[in-house]
């Protein structure tokens, strides 16, 4: 009884389990070659389509790529602007740097010319007075007051600005008719503002004759006279150093005025050195002379003090002789 059921377990369910195993199995493998084709075809759309989506970003960073590399570029052309501006800005900075240092000089030099005037000064019109008798029995090139006598040509730059009309006119007056007494004859004579303008409109570049009748009307109309002025006499100079130099001529200049209102005595000086140039004798042909007046009470004392230093190193070099009137 017990070996039959043991050779029953090899019945014919086992066998059949057996056989549903193995075809389960060939099934599987024939559902999977089948399923394969598919699987590889949407596979292969699928990495098509990825490679499409990378191509356009590729394309998009490209894109992205050469607008960066304009900006870029644009941006270092900026750079080199920017650097050459800087450049022309240190550059400027430099030049103000350097005019600041020379208006600082410029006032050191004004300050020591001051207080060698304050010791030096000396009233003109004493002076004349004193010296005018002997006028007649000096020699030609002699000079009065400290002033040579020795030109045939006569010139007037007048400061005609209020601080001169308001506080200084009649003295000024006095004196250019001191100082034409001190001429009895020239060959001739003119007479501008501190601007360059002629008492005598349409008379640039000629000569008064010099007459009695001519001194007479020159004082007249001096006693009214109020051209435009902005109290700096280096114009006016100027003026008249170019329209009058000649190197066979004598010319005396006589500046008249109490302010400099310009820019620069340093310049100023190298303006009139240029002009006056010396003859073939080693002589400049225009002499400059001033007179200088004390401030008044509508007036800086800087400007007066800066009048005072230009017009003595004016003086000094062009063969001149500067005098301070005092209070």
């Amino acid at each position: 009884m017990g070996r039959r059921r043991e050779v029953e377990v090899f019945s014919l369910s086992f066998l059949d389990c057996i056989c549903c195993g193995f075809g389960a199995i060939i099934l599987l493998l024939v559902l999977s070659e089948i399923g394969q084709p598919a699987a590889l075809e949407q596979s292969r759309k699928h990495l098509g389509g990825e490679v499409r989506l990378l191509e356009e970003q590729l394309h998009t960073i490209r894109g992205q790529t050469d607008e960066l590399n304009r900006q870029l570029a644009g941006s270092r052309e900026t750079r080199e602007r920017e650097r050459g501006r800087l450049t022309s800005l240190a550059g400027d900075l430099s030049r103000i740097q350097g005019r600041y240092a020379g208006s600082r000089e410029d006032a050191a030099v004004t300050n020591i010319i001051e207080r060698q005037l304050v010791a030096a000064q000396q009233t003109l019109t004493e002076e004349m007075q004193r010296l005018v008798t002997r006028r007649a029995h000096s020699p030609r090139s002699a000079a009065i007051g400290g002033i040579p006598i020795d030109s045939d040509y006569v010139i007037f730059i007048i400061d005609t600005s209020s601080s001169m009309t308001s506080n200084h006119w009649d003295v000024n007056l006095a004196i250019v008719d001191e100082i034409l007494s001190l001429y009895p004859h020239v060959q001739g004579l003119q007479v501008l503002n501190d601007q360059g303008t002629y008492m005598y409109e349409g008379t640039r570049g000629r000569w008064l004759a010099d007459t009695p009748e001519q001194r007479k009307e020159i004082r007249a109309r001096a006693r009214s006279w109020r051209a435009f002025s902005r109290s700096n006499p280096v114009p006016g100079m100027e003026e008249a150093v170019r329209r009058y130099w000649a190197p066979d001529r004598r010319v005396s200049i006589f500046v008249l005025g109490d302010e400099f209102t310009g820019d620069s005595i340093q310049e100023a000086l190298d303006s009139i050195g240029a002009l006056n140039k010396p003859g073939p004798d080693g002589r400049r042909p225009i002499r400059i002379h001033a007179i200088g007046f004390p401030e008044g009470a509508d007036m800086s004392p800087f400007t007066n003090i800066r009048f005072s230093a230009l017009m003595r190193l004016i003086c000094e070099q062009n063969d001149g002789t500067f005098v301070g009137m005092k209070h």
